[in-house]
């Protein structure tokens, strides 16, 4: 059988590395924990747990720290997770996918939880994580990527990640991803995820900007391009630059036919869009509609990259907000009522409101 080893770079990290190995310690052969830096007992509970502890120096590199933890592994396989994350279900799938895969990698789900306008979100993301031990390695100074040309095929395992739950990385970040963009300064990867720090820091116009050198550099077959436009779409309207949207929009309405966030942002969008100026814009006024049936009609495939709720709770919220808006009363409360059902706590008290 292959061996599969759990491979993780951690610092100061002991509220959350034990529950990290003790969801995946029954189906690995060895555990990698290499420390780069901690100051607290992340380094005990890693020799507690079993794990073959190393020290490493940090270099504000993150792929160099991954690829120093990735040599020290003897195993088969590699499995990379962080310490902010652990898996939730159907951890036996990684030695499935391992026993009969030689060629390809493995894309794990995972389901990243965050605050957004007051409300707790998860956002579901297919990422590279598992991989044969075999000269395959990572590049990019923060938000690394495998630098390989195998295959990735997505594994149907769940894995929770809390670290960026109500904590603010975007210090720690930028200054790695303006200094790499200095040495790559047309990567539309890094591009974007200088935009997606600016966003979070509410620095939306320089968000705009980078989101917009991005698009213009990405290729369309890069599998992040759809939550690029998604994004680039959402820091649009939160900059107001609402009339370049619609080109976004008009451009990529074929491409991304399929993607429930891309309708529901295109709702978000269009509501903005009227509500704006509706003299105007009142032509747009259906589009709304449209844009939240659309997300209902896909829904919520296990596949698919998504933010929890936008192909059910939160499209049926909002299109009780329409609804309301328009003064159809009845239709509002009918749609508020579908997503309190999934204890979405915004449609109960909108509903509570209108029938009081």
């Amino acid at each position: 059988m292959k061996t599969l080893a759990l491979v993780m770079i951690v610092k100061n990290e002991e509220n959350n590395l034990k529950r990290c190995i003790d969801s995946v310690k029954d189906i690995v052969n060895e555990i990698i924990i290499v420390d780069t830096g901690s100051t607290d007992f992340t380094k005990s509970i890693a020799v507690e747990k079993g794990a073959k502890l190393f020290e490493y120096k940090w270099k504000k590199d993150f792929s160099d720290a991954r690829n120093f933890s990735i040599k020290q592994s003897t195993s088969d396989w590699n499995l990379v997770l962080d310490a902010d994350e652990y898996i939730l279900s159907n951890a036996e799938s990684l030695k499935y996918f391992i026993e009969n895969n030689d060629n390809r990698i493995g894309r794990i789900n995972i389901l990243s939880k965050y605050f957004d306008n007051g409300q707790e979100m998860v956002e579901s993301t297919y990422v590279t994580r598992l991989f044969p031990n075999k000269a395959i390695f990572f590049k990019g100074k923060v938000h690394e990527q495998l630098d390989t040309n195998l295959p990735r095929v997505n594994i149907p395992v769940s894995v929770a990640h809390d670290g960026y739950y109500l904590t603010d990385k975007t210090d720690r970040n930028l200054p790695l991803l303006l200094e790499e963009l200095n040495e790559t300064p047309s990567d539309a990867y890094i591009l974007y995820q200088i935009g997606k720090q600016y966003y979070l820091k509410k620095e939306y116009t320089k968000a705009n900007n980078y989101f917009s050198s991005s698009y213009k550099n990405i290729k369309n077959n890069v599998n992040y391009k759809p939550k690029m436009v998604i994004d680039y779409m959402y820091s649009l309207i939160k900059s107001g630059n609402l009339e370049f949207g619609l080109r976004i929009i008009e451009k990529e309405k074929n491409n991304l036919t399929m993607y429930t966030d891309f309708h529901f942002v295109c709702g978000v969008f269009f509501m903005e869009l009227v509500f704006s100026n509706v003299n105007k814009f009142i032509n747009y006024l259906p589009f709304i509609e449209h844009q939240y049936l659309r997300c209902l009609e896909i829904g919520e495939d296990e596949k698919q990259e998504i933010v929890k709720g936008t192909g059910s709770f939160l499209a049926l919220y909002n299109l009780g907000t329409v609804y309301e808006a328009m003064g159809n009363i009845d239709k509002a409360v009918e749609y508020y009522k579908k997503s309190s059902e999934y204890k979405y706590k915004p449609a109960t008290k909108r509903l509570e409101a209108l029938r009081n």
